[in-house]
This record gives C-alpha cells, sequence and structure tokens, in this order.
C-alpha cells in the first residue's frame, strides 16, 4: 500500500484566476437583472373601491284629498227703515218749506218756493261786570259781631237794574241776619255794575257772590 501511494499523483493547489472571479460577479448581476426585468414587467394590480350599491326607493304615494268645506251661503241682510233718534225735550219741530223767493229763469217764469221761515240767531249776551274799586268793596263790621268776636261766610244774590245798581241783597241758604243786614246796607250804597247786555242793549240780571266777615289777627 505505501507504494501504491506513492505511486499516485498529488494534486497540487490551484490558484484562484482573477477572471474566473470576474465571471461569476457578472452572472450573478445578469441574473438580478434577469429577476429585476422579471418584476416590471408583471401587470400592476389596480385596487378598487368596493362596489356602490344603489338602493331603489319607491316613489312616494299622493296624499289623500283633503275635505273640501262646505260653503254656506251668506244670508244677506235686509234693509231695515230708519228710525228718528229721540231728542231731550221733545220732538225738534219741522221748519216748514223754506221761502227762496222767486226764481226767474231765462224763459221769464218766476218759481216761489212757498213762504219763508227765518232762521232766529241766539241772542248775544254780556253779564254784568263790577265797577267799585276794591278799596270800597268791604262793609263795615257789625259792632255786635265784633264784640263778639263772631266770624261769617254769605252767599247773596245781588239784583242788579239796567243801570247797574244793586236794588237787592238776598241771602242764598241760611245765614245770620245781623250780617246779612249789614252786608245789604253796604252794597246798595256803594257797589255799582256796568249793566248786563243782551243783542246791545242793558238789560236787568242777577249774578250770586260770596262775602266774607273775618276778623283781622
Amino acid at each position: 500500500m505505501l507504494a501504491y501511494a506513492a505511486s499516485r499523483p498529488i494534486a497540487g493547489k490551484r490558484q484562484s484566476s482573477p477572471n474566473a472571479l470576474l465571471l461569476v460577479i457578472s452572472a450573478h448581476v445578469a441574473l438580478v437583472a434577469v429577476v429585476m426585468s422579471a418584476k416590471m414587467d408583471l401587470p400592476i394590480r389596480v385596487h378598487h373601491d368596493p362596489p356602490t350599491i344603489i338602493d331603489f326607493v319607491p316613489p312616494l304615494a299622493d296624499p289623500p284629498p283633503q275635505p273640501q268645506p262646505i260653503a254656506h251661503p251668506i244670508p244677506t241682510p235686509t234693509p231695515q227703515p230708519l228710525r228718528p233718534l229721540p231728542v231731550a225735550g221733545g220732538p225738534i219741530p219741522s221748519m216748514g218749506p223754506i221761502d227762496a223767493g222767486p226764481i226767474h229763469g231765462g224763459d221769464g217764469i218766476a218759481v216761489n218756493f212757498g213762504p219763508s221761515n227765518p232762521i232766529k240767531l241766539a241772542p248775544i249776551r254780556h253779564e254784568p261786570q263790577l265797577l267799585t274799586p276794591f278799596s270800597e268793596l268791604k262793609p263795615p263790621y257789625p259792632a255786635s259781631k265784633l264784640a263778639s268776636e263772631e266770624e261769617a261766610v254769605l252767599t247773596l244774590r245781588l239784583s242788579i237794574d239796567d243801570s247797574g245798581r244793586v236794588v237787592a241783597v238776598d241771602p242764598v241758604g241760611r245765614a245770620d241776619k245781623i250780617f246779612v243786614d249789614a252786608a245789604r246796607r253796604h252794597m246798595i250804597a256803594h257797589w255799582r255794575y256796568s249793566p248786563a247786555t243782551q243783542d246791545g242793549q242793558a238789560v236787568a240780571s242777577s249774578i250770586t257772590v260770596t262775602l266774607r266777615f273775618m276778623l283781622d289777627g
């Protein structure tokens, strides 16, 4: 066996060649290029959104017809005859036909509307105006009432003639006679008025005044 072993050729170590290494690298690069081109040729998968689902809604039914109101005929009011309104103090007297005087037309015919009733105007009246100065209006205080320190408020009705003089003094309501007599004497003697007038004419009249008998202090 030793001889056999000695007679076999001994394989020596091969050194790697640079060309073989370059060939291996080129093969790997070609393989990677083939793989990359294969990936690029693959069809691109398109991701679709989920399909749209359409629900068909049945059309709404027409609403039932509304009941129509029954038209009732509107009664026509019956005209009532006009009635005269009541007037305080009795009915208004009729003025009768109005006389407008004769109207002469172009053909010379005169038309007369009957007798005339002229309308009467209310008289224009002015009340009497006091002329006595204020300093002469106060009557003297009755001596008996002055001693007893009595006072009084009198309401008096004065009668005035058409010349403006006071011809009567009368108390209205209850009043002390002594105070009334003192006021009457003074008023008849000193009080003067411009007389009342009616349609510009002086007339007699009457007025009501209040007179106070008061003690000073």
